[in-house]
């Protein structure tokens, strides 16, 4: 419950676009390619809506499980071992209406070069859903921990790291994040603000009323202050 309360604003924000896509293009099914997708928590539910997904992770396990999940579901999902900067070798140029590249950019050896392999694959008008770790967010959550001197560290370093234990490579900013897909060639459209509350209130009182954190989370999501504190950042951006 608690991971799909966290979704709900992508989630919907995806269900908008899809629609979207459709009316855009005449068409009922869309090419989409989850980079980095994983097990398939969104290509699996993607494919039940009868689009034709593709999912590019490296982790053999993880596609070995995208595939279990998939023909549970009874859908067909393809699983290609590749990194998003190896989208360009393995799948055609223009060959993507929709492309989603979640919790990835801060893992990848090039951001930049990981968005030009995505916007290589996109077909003109194609789309970009990106979601990325926010270095405001990690701020607020250390300094919650107590841990004030690491919380100052993630507000002056360029990556967003809170020091040399710090899992995550690197975290972005909203300006920092347009940035990126602007010089990729992408148009920003769309700005959301993901897992506003959702980090930050107790379980108990999250599972005690998961649709009014949902709605709270939806109605914060595009405010112009509180998005900039989630703990992710969900950008929709436009191949130019």
């Amino acid at each position: 419950m608690r991971d799909a309360t966290r979704r709900a604003v992508v989630w919907e924000a995806l269900r908008a676009l899809l629609a979207e896509r459709t009316a855009a293009t005449g068409r009922d099914t869309l090419d989409i390619v989850d980079a980095g997708g994983g097990t398939g928590g969104f290509a699996v539910p993607l494919a039940t809506l009868g689009h034709a997904v593709t999912v590019v992770d490296p982790t053999p396990d993880s596609l070995a499980a995208l595939e279990r999940r998939a023909a549970e579901t009874g859908v067909g999902v393809k699983g290609l071992q590749g990194d998003a900067a190896d989208l360009g070798d393995l799948l055609e140029p223009g060959s993507a209406d929709l492309v989603l590249c979640h919790s990835v950019l801060e893992y990848v050896e090039d951001p930049a070069g990981a968005l030009g392999a995505v916007g290589g694959i996109l077909r003109p008008g194609g789309v970009v859903s990106v979601l990325a770790a926010n270095s405001v967010a990690a701020a607020v959550h250390r300094s919650l921990a107590g841990h004030f001197d690491e919380a100052r560290r993630v507000l002056s370093d360029p990556a967003g790291r809170w020091g040399d234990r710090d899992p995550t490579p690197r975290r972005f900013s909203r300006e920092t994040l347009g940035a990126l897909l602007a010089g990729a060639g992408f148009t920003v459209g769309e700005v959301h603000g993901v897992r506003i509350f959702a980090d930050l209130v107790p379980g108990m009182l999250a599972e005690g009323d998961p649709e009014g954190l949902v709605a709270l989370e939806r109605a914060a999501a595009t405010h112009p202050v509180l998005r900039d504190v989630a703990t992710q950042i969900h950008v929709i951006a436009y191949r130019q």
